[in-house]
């Protein structure tokens, strides 16, 4: 029997993020990436799910008082438990159609700095949402199995993760890691970086979707050369006389809006260096660094990094689903890498 459960083997790896999430199917590849949103409508004190993913986006900072959109994960781990097994359980419907045959087994990342109780927070809602059993991977060993690193030589591999709330830095040697570190600054950081900057700057008062446009269309790490670069165009509420009101905001202002939390993403890796034992240092030096995630794709991050460490800084080719793809193939490859897949508790 066995062989042919194989044959209908809907075995899953998920990559929960904090702003999006992805599933992958044993033998399919990625067939899942959406927003991590829910939106449920709250009635005599009863939550009842309304959207998830992509339809519960559009309503995030635009719902009357019945509904409520949020976003059950901050800082890469479970902070609304309920709404957080809706959302899996949700996506695990989506992909799983013979929802009678089997129960599926499920791999899920957790950030490197999860606490004992996060992680089982995260494992309960993935069995309660229907998992035969739930291993766990470390975010930074799936960004770097899913940029094609060689983590499995006894060489030493640094990968910087920026995900949706946190920023993993991890540096792996013989398929494990050897120094990790996980700093809750990433994209969501950035955007309340853009909101707080224009608030003060120029009272203007904008929501988190503007925020995050702003940062994808012009976000750049650096000051642009000549000293204002691309501007778009915005619209937000005047804090001095309330009305709403369209501005335009250069790359400059972008920039100088995003310093602190690309300094403290640069920080976090000098400290990583720092803690790396010399034969793996010497080896990074040969081989540079590694970004994953979506904060990878910050315009210039690679190159602000570079100026603080003077190393070779590379954005993995699918940044934004590097980690799916890691965690992916630990469930595909699982006897080869079955120490850093954790089943316990």
């Amino acid at each position: 029997m066995a062989g042919f459960g194989g044959l209908f083997s809907s075995d899953m790896a998920i990559d929960l993020g904090t702003a999006n999430t992805l599933v992958y199917v044993k033998g399919k590849g990625i067939i899942l990436s959406e927003p991590s949103v829910v939106a449920y409508h709250v009635k005599d004190g009863v939550k009842k799910v309304l959207a998830v993913g992509e339809d519960a986006k559009l309503m995030l900072g635009r719902t009357p008082g019945s509904i409520e959109a949020i976003r059950p994960m901050r800082d890469g781990v479970i902070a609304d438990f309920d709404v957080a097994e809706e959302m899996i359980k949700h996506f695990i419907r989506k992909v799983h159609r013979r929802s009678t045959f089997s129960k599926p087994k499920i791999i899920v990342c957790v950030p490197h700095g999860a606490t004992p109780v996060e992680k089982r927070a995260i494992r309960q809602s993935v069995l309660s949402a229907g998992a035969r059993r739930a291993g766990l991977i470390a975010e930074p060993i799936a960004a770097a199995i899913g940029a094609g690193m060689p983590i499995t030589d006894p060489t030493g591999n640094m990968v910087v993760d920026i995900g949706g709330g946190t920023t993993e830095v991890a540096v792996l040697s013989l398929g494990d890691i050897v120094y990790a570190r996980s700093v809750r600054v990433g994209g969501d950081r950035m955007d309340e970086a853009i909101i707080n900057y224009l608030r003060r700057q120029h009272n203007l008062l904008i929501g988190e979707s503007t925020a995050e446009r702003i940062k994808t269309s012009i976000g750049t790490a650096r000051m642009p050369d000549d000293g204002r670069g691309q501007s778009m165009h915005i619209r937000g509420r005047d804090l001095l006389n309330g009305v709403p009101k369209e501005t335009e905001i250069s790359q400059a202002q972008v920039a100088e809006a995003l310093a602190e939390p690309v300094q403290s993403i640069c920080e976090a890796v000098m400290t990583a260096l720092e803690a790396t034992p010399p034969d793996l240092a010497a080896d990074i030096v040969d081989r540079g660094v590694m970004l994953t995630g979506g904060g990878a794709l910050l315009g210039q991050l690679d190159l602000a990094l570079r100026e603080q460490t003077g190393l070779a800084i590379s954005v993995a080719d699918e940044s934004l689903n590097c980690v799916a793809l890691g965690t992916g193939r630990a469930l595909e490859y699982e006897k080869q890498l079955r120490h850093v897949i954790d089943y316990e508790s």
